[in-house]
């Protein structure tokens, strides 16, 4: 048996759920998990499903060609189906920060991640000794504001190579240009503090900690061409007080970055973000 995932969006209206999950039974399918969401203010209903069937007797481009004569024209909806089997590759874009790709190379070791890494692209050379140490191709491309556009498309040219289907800006400090993020839509995910637009800058934790805040956190967001307003699919926060230093500050903020960069992928390579009008609905 093969297990399917349909992410789908739509007007909302009654039936949408009977329609499909009819359908899926009568193509010999059986539905093992659905969750919905229902934007009334949008009017819009979201769902995931997933489904088990013959892989020999419903192939999936076969059922894609029935399911968007039958069921996608009829309720003019958005979809995609996705094989929940097939393990995602996914490139690592780092500058010299480490904690983020230590993180994200130590669960991919240990199974927690489920994906291929067939690289790491960085504009430094600082941290190729962790990808040799995970036995991970290191792809070192200089960027300045005179060759942007040739370094952005050597990336191009190894993200296609590798075809890959995510890329992760794990604390990748160059802003990527239009062109760049057209190329992968909902494709490239980023971590950043949520200190924005209130503490921006290379020191955004000694200006927080100047102002006495209470709550720090970061955020993982989709990356569009509108810098650091993006879809965001995750968020974490903690509390701080008087009696944390800016040391303090930095090092629950990286932990945050980690914790949410981590389970912004694990959303993403299992199917469980939908994106709509510049926000997310990411299911259970």
């Amino acid at each position: 048996m093969k297990r399917n995932i349909l992410l789908l969006h739509c007007p909302d209206r009654p039936g949408i759920i009977a329609d499909i999950t009819n359908f899926l039974a009568a193509e010999g399918a059986n539905t093992m998990y659905l969750e919905q969401h229902v934007d009334r203010e949008q009017g819009q209903f979201f769902m995931r499903l997933e489904y088990e069937y013959d892989s020999d007797t419903l192939p999936l481009d076969n059922i894609k060609q029935r399911f968007t004569s039958h069921i996608s024209a009829h309720q003019s909806a958005q979809w995609e189906l996705y094989d929940a089997e097939q393990t995602p590759n996914v490139a690592v874009f780092v500058s010299k920060y480490d904690h983020c790709l230590y993180d994200i190379l130590s669960r991919h070791a240990s199974g927690e991640l489920s994906v291929a890494i067939p690289l790491i692209v960085s504009n430094h050379d600082t941290l190729k000794p962790i990808a040799d140490q995970f036995n991970i191709p290191f792809v070192c491309i200089k960027v300045t504001s005179q060759n942007k556009a040739e370094a952005e498309a050597k990336q191009i040219e190894h993200l296609r190579k590798h075809n890959i289907d995510l890329v992760v800006l794990a604390r990748y400090m160059q802003i990527l240009s239009p062109d760049f993020v057209s190329q992968f839509p909902n494709q490239i995910i980023n971590i950043h503090h949520s200190f924005l637009p209130a503490f921006p800058g290379a020191k955004p934790y000694h200006s927080a900690y100047e102002r006495g805040v209470k709550i720090i956190g970061a955020t993982s967001h989709y990356v569009t061409s509108d810098l650091d307003e993006g879809p965001i699919i995750e968020q974490e926060v903690v509390r701080v007080s008087h009696i944390h230093n800016i040391p303090d500050f930095i090092r629950m903020g990286r932990d945050l970055e980690k914790l949410v960069l981590s389970r912004a992928i694990a959303h993403h390579i299992q199917h469980k973000v939908l994106v709509y009008a510049n926000k997310t609905v990411v299911f259970s």
